[in-house]
């Protein structure tokens, strides 16, 4: 079977092929960038992609929902450090077939895969936990990985996405994948409201950047 390996970290995409080749019976295609996959799968069979939700060129969520569209039988799981629920309920609802966390472990990610396979949703355990958990009334306040805290940190004192872009050294593509993420994880409007949410519940880390 052909697997598309879609991450921007070279280093998890090597220890993802080594983890895959040791089940022996994928074909392997890795790619850095989700234009450059999409482009394959376009021209070739391609059976399963393990795909990151945050990209250079782009979210996970979108490439989700455009793989699908353009090859409906291809498996799309997301693996990814990203544990919002609604992260999570957007890709699912883009025609993802399960999500991995990149906590789990090798054995369990060759599990979802073959659930995957087999016609289920492919959910890793602590992704099972998350999607169980009882919604609040309230919000749900979200876990943001320290990228997002730097990214959110820079919006709120009205950094442009060029500007922080320059300082923290990534691209503006990917500074907008930020943006759109903490958009859906707040489940907010716009960046103003954005602001907002994450003041009240003082979110906003006041360190350096």
């Amino acid at each position: 079977m052909n697997l598309v390996l879609i991450d921007d970290h070279p280093m998890i995409l090597e220890g993802l092929k080594s983890l895959l080749e040791q089940a022996n019976k994928f074909q392997l295609f890795s790619f850095t960038k989700g234009l450059a996959a999409l482009g394959f799968i376009q021209e070739n069979t391609v059976h399963i992609v393990l795909l990151d939700i945050v990209l250079n060129d782009g979210s996970g969520l979108d490439f989700c929902k455009a793989i699908k569209q353009k090859s409906p039988k291809t498996i799309v799981i997301g693996i990814s450090n990203q544990a919002e629920r609604s992260i999570i309920f957007r890709f699912l609802e883009n025609g993802g077939n399960g999500y991995i966390l990149k906590n789990a472990d090798a054995e369990e990610i060759i599990q979802c895969i073959d659930s995957a396979i087999n016609g289920e949703i492919a959910l890793s355990k602590e992704v099972q936990r998350i999607m169980l958990a009882a919604p609040s009334n309230n919000l749900e306040l979200p876990r943001l990985t320290k990228r997002e805290q730097q990214v959110l940190a820079l919006i709120a004192i009205g950094n442009t996405s060029v500007e922080i872009a320059e300082r923290l050294f990534i691209s503006v593509i990917t500074v907008e994948s930020h943006r759109r993420n903490l958009l859906q994880k707040f489940k907010a409007k716009n960046m103003i409201e954005l602001v907002k949410i994450a003041t009240e519940n003082k979110l906003i880390a006041n360190s350096s950047i």
